[in-house]
């Protein structure tokens, strides 16, 4: 009887040795599987987190790149407006010297073709000054290459003149760095 209850007891405790392995078992199993399913979890959001992170350089690089492109433009610009700047400066005074230029030119014309001291003092002083003008970019238009309404203003019709041609110029006309400071005052053939 003693056998009998020990082979059951025995039995029993190998049974609930056998049963406890199995919990055991299957704890284990279940934490494995918890413990992969979060490693897949986790991979997965890092890779989504990586997929964001490179969006988001993407974007910062690209607005990095704007903000380059729009400092070297405005650096341009200023330069350019710099330029322009030291190029016209001279335009007011440019055109305030350029009656002394018709004035000078007139006297020599009312001198006539005699040529006296006083002539010769006027055209020195008149070479002079459009010599200090052209090292400054002030430049006479030109009005033999026929009439360019950029650059000369007709004030008449000139009968001897052939169509197009510029017959008289009454005023001379001037560039300061290629930029009209004043029209040439002419007339025009028909």
């Amino acid at each position: 009887m003693f056998e009998k209850l020990f082979k059951r007891r025995s039995s029993m405790a190998n049974e609930q040795k056998d049963t406890a392995q199995e919990n055991q078992a299957d704890v284990e199993q279940q934490q494995t599987d918890e413990v992969v399913e979060q490693v897949e979890v986790s991979i997965e959001d890092l890779q989504e987190q990586i997929t964001k992170l490179t969006e988001s350089l993407k974007l910062e690089k690209a607005r990095a790149a704007n903000a380059v492109y729009d400092a070297e433009k405005v650096k341009e610009r200023l330069e350019r407006e710099a330029d322009n700047a030291k190029k016209f400066a001279l335009e007011k005074f440019a055109k305030g010297l350029l009656d002394s230029v018709d004035n000078l030119e007139r006297a020599i014309t009312a001198a006539g073709e005699e040529q006296t001291p006083l002539r010769e003092g006027v055209e020195l002083t008149l070479k002079s000054l459009l010599t200090t003008l052209e090292k400054h970019a002030v430049v006479a238009v030109d009005t033999e290459n026929g009439f360019n309404a950029d650059l000369h203003q007709a004030v008449g019709i000139d009968p001897e003149a052939k169509a197009g041609e510029i017959g008289n110029v009454l005023q001379k006309g001037y560039t300061l760095s290629g930029r009209l400071l004043r029209p040439a005052m002419v007339t025009v053939g028909q």
